[in-house]
């Protein structure tokens, strides 16, 4: 089901503008320029001073919600003033009751309340609700669409999909006009659960004009020598999905002759018990730990990298990585990956032709092709390649993006969105 193309869609958000979530942001940014009128609701404020050259670039105005209800107190009260006389109120607060005695928790009454206040405070020239992430956005923008009586559709990812009980996804899926999700694994889990055709498989693709191919060959570096090592990269946040612990033992099992040094990107809570493995394992003075990092700089540190690594792991409360950004970025500059097995991962990376994959949760395999691919230049340089090629072929943003703006009644880029952008 498509929209028709006229009234103003609003993105409902967990949080604007992240760091870590370019590629909504870049989303945004291709949509509006292709024509699409868009109001951005955050629920929450931005926790980072920095920003992508991306949200600069980006025009919709931003409506942020009460955070936390207890700190707005008189913004909450007035919407529900407001809406609680809306013919369409009695089926809101039945729903969400219905949902808060399977749920009994404050965030779920949080979620009416930003619900109500959204539901006051839109503007009327906004036809349609839009939601990244299924889990407590998809909440907030089901319980406002009821009360306005719009239709809302949704962009499922990884952790909204994989911790969300089953029956609250069937009543969204149920619920929504349709859903993309980034993944095909995502695709058939939720299509499993989904009246038929609910549910489409959408990548988000690269924007291949913010990541342009690295000029020229990266040195032919191989472990011996022990003033130019090997540069690994990992990018992602410090949390468990992303298994940097387990990367870290196979670091720590690489022969001890091998000259390696390790630049991770990301902030995150496990960042001091990592740093404090790392002396454990006695790597530390190899490791440079950077934190989170704006885009450009970013690019800059895939460029100077000869390898990228990343052990995803299936979390213990279900959360991982559906098909990590940061993997699809790196092989745009024709980094070798290694990467596992979890989840998504294999639709992009072709085990030895364009990537390595090993097990997940296991640091001698990991371990093993980490060696092999810092001994050898050539095979890096061949695996990088092939990997930039099929990003470019596959995974580029324009490609992906049609088929998303179809949903929202665009066509290809109209003469207004070539002049959005030249500006």
């Amino acid at each position: 089901m498509a929209l028709q193309r006229a009234d103003r869609v609003a993105f409902i958000l967990k949080g604007y503008p992240r760091l870590s979530e370019t590629f909504i942001a870049q989303e945004i940014a291709a949509l509006e320029r292709r024509g699409l009128e868009i109001l951005i609701v955050s629920l929450r404020h931005p926790t980072e001073r920095r920003t992508h050259p991306v949200h600069a670039e980006i025009r919709a105005p931003l409506l942020y919600l009460p955070e936390y209800l207890y700190r707005e107190p008189g913004r909450v009260l007035r919407a529900w003033r407001a809406v609680r006389h809306w013919p369409t109120y009695r089926e809101a607060r039945s729903v969400w009751l219905r949902d808060l005695v399977r749920d009994p928790t404050p965030n779920r009454v949080r979620r009416f309340g930003q619900a109500m206040v959204l539901a006051r405070e839109l503007p009327d020239d906004v036809g349609h609700l839009h939601v990244h992430f299924l889990h407590t956005p998809g909440s907030v923008t089901r319980y406002a669409a009821i009360l306005r009586g719009l239709a809302w559709s949704a962009s499922a990812h990884a952790k909204d999909i994989w911790t969300t009980p089953e029956w609250e996804k069937r009543e969204k899926l149920e619920s929504c006009a349709w859903l993309v999700t980034c993944t095909e694994t995502n695709r058939e889990h939720l299509a499993a659960l989904a009246p038929p055709g609910r549910v489409e498989l959408v990548y988000h693709g690269l924007d291949l004009k913010r990541f342009p191919a690295r000029a020229g060959q990266r040195p032919p570096r191989d472990g011996r020598d022990a003033n130019d090592p090997v540069v690994i990269l990992s990018v992602g946040r410090l949390v468990e999905k992303k298994g940097n612990d387990v990367l870290l033992e196979a670091l720590a099992r690489l022969p001890a002759a091998l000259h390696w040094r390790l630049v991770h990107v990301g902030g995150g809570p496990l960042a001091r018990r990592l740093a404090r493995r790392a002396t454990a394992l006695g790597i530390a003075e190899r490791i440079a730990w950077r934190g989170a990092l704006a885009q450009v700089e970013v690019l800059a540190e895939y460029r100077a990298a000869d390898l990228f690594a990343l052990a995803s792991r299936i979390a213990r409360d279900g959360d991982r990585d559906g098909l990590p950004n940061v993997l699809v970025e790196a092989q745009s500059q024709g980094i070798a990956c290694v990467a596992t097995t979890v989840s998504a991962i294999p639709e992009l990376i072709r085990h030895a032709v364009t990537g390595m994959l090993v097990a997940p949760e296991s640091p001698d395999q990991l371990a093993r092709a980490l060696e092999a691919l810092i001994t050898d230049p050539v095979r890096r340089h061949a695996l990088g390649e092939a990997g930039r090629a099929r990003v470019s072929a596959e995974f580029a943003l324009e490609v992906n993006l049609d088929r998303l703006a179809r949903k929202f009644g665009l066509g290809r880029a109209t003469e207004r969105g070539a002049e959005f952008a030249a500006e």
